[in-house]
């Protein structure tokens, strides 16, 4: 490599590492330019020529769909994957960002979506993220819509992670929940996805004391996986009419568990994370039975450090019905939280009719899931 380029990338890369944005550019298109006129100059075929593949391993790749053209140096890596970046004060206003993604990982590739909210200049603080787990025949952009996820996003400052089932993985385009090999921690879907949302958060300013999860229906199944296996990562869970951790080993038993014949609560398997469960009692997709057990599979993995339930009743905007049942910890706080739909089926509560399973009428599940992340920090 060309002594003169490598200084000027290493000085790059000390200017981003302190902040000074404006100063970093101005020295990577120095040497984008020396390489570009020295490439030239040395092999006229060079630009040609295709970039070598990338190694095996974790890959991320992603294409910016609505958002300003990005600076010269966003192309650039300047740190390995696994180093923690530290918070960067923002120079100028960011806008919103909402970009597709491909992440490779173990042999797997997923596309994704991810929003980033609008940042001021002068921020420098890290923002959370939210893993949000779609449903059966859903994609990304689908459940962001129903959800309305990202407009809340855009209101509290945080990110938010879609990733996209293959149908090569599942004919239906469901996260396969039901399988023993992707129910444990190292293998299949839980370490690709937990893969993802820790390359998500090296590649940009998030708080890794405030990384969530959450799903519909298969998503929601897969979300409690997820918060059991890997509690070090999320920091709470939102599960909307899914199943709880081991409800199912194979197709015949999760349509046994969906029918609620098998709807027990699973033996207690490490730590479980605060989890937060909307589930609706018509629902004749997945019985809510199975909302009640992922409930009864946390708070035994609380260990019993559990004050008395607090139950409510109320209804949402619309007039649907809901009974919330919170059950605090020793600190007063919510540890875990239930709400039971009256008369709703298998829908986001509260969503919007722009996406699939979303159910208007309903108490606003987004809304209150994020309250009650924001509210739950990892230690």
């Amino acid at each position: 490599m060309n002594p003169i380029f490598q200084r000027l990338m290493n000085e790059a890369t000390r200017l981003t590492r302190s902040g000074n944005l404006k100063a970093a550019t101005a020295a990577i298109q120095r040497a984008l330019h020396l390489g570009k006129t020295r490439n030239a100059d040395a092999d006229p075929m060079a630009a040609q020529t295709p970039p070598a593949a990338a190694p095996e391993g974790d890959v991320i790749e992603a294409e910016v769909r609505v958002i300003i053209d990005p600076p010269p140096w966003a192309e650039f890596t300047f740190v390995e994957p696994a180093e923690v970046l530290e918070p960067v004060i923002v120079d100028e206003p960011e806008p919103e960002q909402w970009t597709d993604g491909r992440f490779a990982h173990g042999g797997r590739t997923l596309a994704y979506k991810l929003y980033l909210p609008p940042r001021v200049a002068g921020s420098a603080a890290p923002i959370p993220l939210v893993l949000m787990l779609h449903g059966c025949t859903q994609n990304p952009a689908d459940f962001a819509a129903g959800t309305r996820m990202n407009n809340l996003a855009r209101a509290q400052g945080l990110a938010v992670l879609y990733p996209a089932q293959t149908h090569q993985a599942n004919a239906q385009g469901c996260w396969n929940w039901f399988k023993p090999q992707h129910q444990q921690r190292g293998r299949g879907e839980p370490a690709l996805l937990a893969a993802l949302t820790q390359s998500v958060m090296s590649d940009h300013a998030i708080n890794p004391a405030r990384v969530y999860v959450a799903g519909l229906s298969a998503g929601g199944a897969m979300a409690d996986i997820l918060a059991r296996r890997y509690p070090e990562i999320f920091a709470a869970v939102g599960v909307h009419s899914g199943l709880p951790t081991g409800a199912a080993s194979d197709l015949m038993t999760a349509l046994a568990a969906m029918r609620g014949s098998a709807a027990t609560t699973p033996p207690h398997e490490g730590k479980m994370p605060p989890v937060i469960v909307f589930h609706g009692d018509a629902d004749a997709t997945v019985h809510s039975s199975n909302g009640a057990a992922v409930v009864n599979a946390a708070r035994a993995g609380l260990d019993g450090a559990l004050h008395a339930p607090q139950v409510t009743e109320g209804h949402s905007a619309s007039g649907q019905r809901f009974t919330r049942t919170v059950y605090p910890s020793s600190n007063g706080q919510a540890a875990v939280e239930h709400w039971l739909l009256h008369g709703a089926g298998h829908a986001w509560a509260g969503g919007s009719r722009s996406g699939s399973f979303a159910d208007p009428d309903g108490v606003d599940a987004s809304a209150e899931m994020l309250r009650f992340f924001l509210a739950h920090p990892r230690d």
